[in-house]
């Protein structure tokens, strides 16, 4: 299994991330300071980093110059809340393969994370479907029975996850942090008003809800 090693010293950020890519089928550890981030890499041999900058024993940078001197190759991508041209621009001169701002959304991290893991010779799929449900991620439209359907971003990123995950069931919070990313009100009904969105697109009868846990997309 594909494993993540995320250095990032805010353990709710932290626990947002790694709780999303388990959930996408990775495999994930955590470190919380640069020492720590240091040894796992060399260690644990992960095969992509996502590296916070502000860590509270070194900068991000340096470990980042640390790493790669001493032969860690696998791809990086800073997530920092440091926003501007130039730390994004010396983040990728410092070797990191990407660069994120904070806050950010899962849905976009999680697309970056598979776009660095992908062998240069394997394509991507474009294209996830699920019986009649057909959600183009190029062009960003969907079909429902041959007809194209018109998706809010939201929607269409709702969509995406229930399709990467058919018949299981989906958490609100899991919902909540794989689209709205992890600055998000737990107590918030966003999740069951989009469901309701979605629902009156595909077809009510193509999204379960499972009481007292979430909701799960149907054959």
């Amino acid at each position: 299994m594909t494993q993540i090693l995320v250095i990032e010293d805010e353990e709710r950020i932290a626990s947002f991330i790694a709780k999303g890519l388990k959930g996408a089928g990775y495999a994930c550890l955590i470190a919380t300071t640069a020492r720590e981030g240091f040894d796992a890499a060399i260690v644990a041999d992960p095969d992509m980093i996502i590296l916070d900058l502000g860590l509270p024993d070194e900068d991000g940078m340096a470990l980042l110059a640390r790493l790669r001197d001493s032969g860690v190759s696998v791809p990086v991508i800073i997530l920092s809340a440091r926003r501007s041209l130039d730390d994004t621009v010396a983040g990728l001169q410092g070797g990191a393969d990407d660069y994120m701002g904070k806050p950010f959304g899962f849905d976009e991290l999680l697309a970056r994370v598979r776009l660095r893991l992908r062998p240069d010779n394997v394509a991507e799929a474009t294209v996830i479907d699920h019986g009649d449900l057909v959600l183009d991620l190029r062009s960003r439209r969907m079909r429902v029975e041959g007809k194209e359907v018109d998706l809010s971003s939201r929607e269409f990123a709702l969509a995406e996850t229930l399709m990467r995950h058919p018949r299981q069931v989906l958490t609100r919070e899991q919902l909540l942090s794989q689209v709205w990313g992890y600055d998000f009100d737990p107590g918030s009904n966003v999740v069951d008003v989009y469901v309701r969105y979605l629902r009156g697109k595909i077809g009510a009868e193509r999204i379960e809800t499972v009481r007292g846990s979430g909701y799960r997309l149907m054959p």
